[in-house]
């Protein structure tokens, strides 16, 4: 937490920043997603640079070249969808619990790239939410979703359980699945120090149509779940999973 806030006072002349991203959110006829989503990239260079921040990404040519897909990574603070937006060329957006989505600097970085906000004790909402990302995947945006549905601090690089609907937009849009690994993201805002810190994010072969059609969420999940699992155990021991 004090990384956190050593941010936010480092960059308190960048402040006006803030009404800026507000306001390319609020017209995306004149903005296009490619800009909102690099001006979103710069804005966590800035914070990286100034937190002493280093993320490593590999696999990256794991990435399907072609339309849209579903990103699932293991989540374990605030920094890991940062860390995966940082390292993702093309324009992704994110699914985000409602309830986190809506303080400051988080409102503004999630609807810059066109955000989804899920209310987890709504199933009928969560149940819109995700026929709307399985539409857009369907037209070729990319999306991030964290499938513990949350995350615990100083959970280090456990990896918690994933929950088998989180799955259903990807499945229900045909789209190929990249599993994300994330590998000490945690240490971000967790660790109370201002100590240079280094993260990774592992972008594994991804399941695609074929591989995973004739499979249940349930299977799909505990499978992603395996594949991030061992990946982050490899990662921990230097060893290439890639």
């Amino acid at each position: 937490m004090i990384r956190f806030i050593y941010v936010i006072l480092g960059n308190l002349h960048r402040i006006w920043m803030i009404p800026k991203m507000e306001y390319y959110a609020k017209h995306p006829e004149k903005y296009s997603e490619k800009f909102r989503y690099e001006y979103d990239k710069h804005a966590i260079r800035l914070m990286n640079h100034r937190g002493r921040i280093y993320t490593e990404a590999c696999g990256v040519e794991n990435l399907p070249g072609e339309g849209g897909y579903v990103m699932f990574a293991n989540h374990q603070g605030k920094y890991d969808a940062l860390g995966i937006m940082l390292t993702h060329e093309k324009p992704c957006s994110i699914v985000m619990d409602d309830a986190r989505s809506h303080m400051p600097l988080v409102k503004q970085f999630i609807d810059l790239v066109g955000g989804k906000r899920m209310k987890l004790n709504d199933l009928r909402q969560a149940a819109g939410i995700i026929k709307e990302v399985a539409r857009e995947v369907k037209g070729g945006r990319k999306f991030i979703i964290f499938p513990s549905g949350g995350y615990k601090h100083r959970n280090g690089n456990y990896v918690d359980p994933f929950k088998p609907g989180s799955f259903k937009s990807a499945m229900r849009a045909r789209a190929p699945i990249v599993p994300v690994a994330l590998v000490d993201s945690w240490k971000v805002f967790d660790l109370w120090s201002l100590r240079k810190v280094k993260t990774k994010v592992i972008y594994l072969k991804p399941l695609y149509y074929e591989d995973y059609k004739e499979m249940s969420s349930t299977e799909v999940c505990n499978l992603v779940y395996e594949r991030i699992c061992n990946a982050v155990r490899a990662a921990q021991k230097n060893i290439s999973v890639i």
